[in-house]
């Protein structure tokens, strides 16, 4: 069997963090899918998916860490292109990538205790982001 929906979500971008654990775990339990997997997956190059403990504090790790590897007040080849400024934006998603599978047992996401999914929007604007949950299985 196979399911699919579209989530959208609002993000601040400048490395917004959200977390869309709760979102994707309604849609397992909609499917009534016993074993299987999730894709999870955002549509867009200047985004990225993953998990996290979502705690204030890692959080701010983590956009630190993007900050140092990837500072945004440097000059990128994209943005003398295209003049948006958002270069640091596409290298990041491309590091932390747009997609994600996490196995299901029992209808529940196999994740860890502290571990939830989470959507980071790199991009130097808000917006409005999709997600694409696709769920198979039996």
């Amino acid at each position: 069997m196979f399911k699919a929906k579209t989530i959208e979500v609002e993000a601040q971008g400048f490395c917004d963090i959200v977390d869309i654990t709760g979102e994707v775990k309604a849609f397992l339990t909609e499917t009534k899918m016993l074993n299987g997997q999730a894709v999870i997956f955002v549509a867009g190059s200047t985004a990225g998916v993953t998990t996290l403990e979502y705690e204030e504090g890692l959080i701010q790790d983590l956009k630190e860490y993007f900050e140092k590897q990837i500072p945004r007040d440097k000059e990128y080849q994209h943005d003398k292109k295209w003049g948006d400024g958002n270069g640091f934006s596409h290298i990041r998603s491309a590091i932390l990538g747009t997609s994600l599978t996490v196995p299901i047992i029992n209808n529940e996401l196999a994740l860890g205790t502290w571990q939830q999914l989470v959507l980071i929007d790199f991009d130097n604007k808000e917006r409005s982001r999709k997600i694409i949950i696709q769920i198979s299985g039996e």
